[in-house]
């Protein structure tokens, strides 16, 4: 991934009448796909040469080298896909440009789909795509805690309420600022899969405050600093002592209930939460051109999800 400083209005539209005025026609979406691809130039998947040339009736980029020739949307999560790019990008604008995320039913209404199933699918291919596996680790002071939150269950006649644990580190920086955010769901309340948790989004060395639960105290001696305060009475309620977690936990579960209505199956619940985790921490961007241009360069890196999948949620994440 190119991971220069993108430029607004060079490298991403300000606002949506640009987005109009760059995004015109089929060809324009295919140029800009391939740039955010090949941001050093084309490279053939075949061969690895780097010299192309395009061919007139399909726009495809034909390596000069071995005569392979590659699709920029095949492989990503437009592979395949019969929907103009067009359509795509706008739906994609929409998306970023809602600070709080859109439903499956205003993307359906907004873009005039036939079907609510395709406006499912097309916010579940972009979920998919909002957490990089190569995100940096949480760093400095880092609150550590769980929540739960609610979940439905499929039966065989009706929608049953559970609910579900989820695992919550925060990123405190200073007094009352926070930082980034990591969320994951576990399988039990009070296990060890919070310390497993905390080795795979905190960087070694962090400073982790707990609320002192006995599974969580090896932390101090797992290459992490420790500091924990066993919460047994409400002199210090938890919310004091732990605030960023309390409060990330309580926007979580307004996002739920605000944006989504509490439409979450516990299949999708791991995706709903990676995209909580890319608007919380964006939430200081002033540009939604920015969101934009990242989740374009994570979507054209990222592999397709056919709809089978995407019905399968978690069962099918790798």
């Amino acid at each position: 991934m190119d991971e220069r400083i993108p430029v607004v209005g060079v490298d991403y539209p300000r606002t949506h009448q640009q987005l109009v005025a760059w995004f015109s026609t089929e060809e324009d979406c295919l140029e800009y796909l391939a740039r955010l691809r090949w941001p050093g130039g084309f490279v053939c998947p075949a061969c690895g040469g780097d010299k192309s040339w395009r061919t007139a009736r399909r726009g495809m980029w034909m390596c000069s080298g071995c005569g392979r020739q590659t699709s920029v949307t095949a492989g990503t999560i437009f592979h395949r896909s019969h929907t103009p790019l067009t359509t795509w990008f706008a739906a994609i604008w929409f998306v970023c440009a809602s600070k709080n995320g859109v439903s499956a039913t205003t993307l359906q209404q907004v873009l005039g789909f036939g079907s609510y199933e395709t406006a499912w699918a097309w916010l579940h291919k972009l979920r998919r795509v909002m957490v990089r596996p190569d995100r940096e680790l949480l760093s400095g002071v880092v609150e550590l805690d769980e929540t739960m939150v609610g979940g439905r269950t499929k039966r065989a006649v009706s929608m049953q309420q559970t609910k579900v644990p989820i695992m919550v580190a925060v990123e405190t920086p200073g007094a009352h600022r926070l930082g980034r955010i990591r969320l994951a769901r576990a399988t039990a309340k009070n296990s060890d899969q919070l310390v497993d948790f905390a080795h795979q989004v905190i960087a070694p060395g962090s400073h982790i405050r707990t609320d002192g639960a006995r599974n969580l105290r090896q932390l101090g001696e797992q290459g992490f600093t420790h500091e924990y305060r066993v919460l047994i009475s409400s002199v210090e309620p938890a919310h004091e002592y732990l605030p960023g977690v309390h409060l990330a936990a309580s926007l979580l579960k307004r996002w739920i209930a605000g944006t989504l209505h509490h439409g979450i199956s516990t299949r999708q619940l791991d995706y709903y939460l990676d995209e909580f985790t890319f608007r919380f921490n964006r939430r200081a961007s002033r540009s939604r051109g920015l969101l934009f241009y990242r989740l374009l360069q994570q979507a054209v890196a990222t592999d397709p999800h056919p709809l089978t999948t995407l019905i399968g949620g978690t069962e099918n994440k790798p």
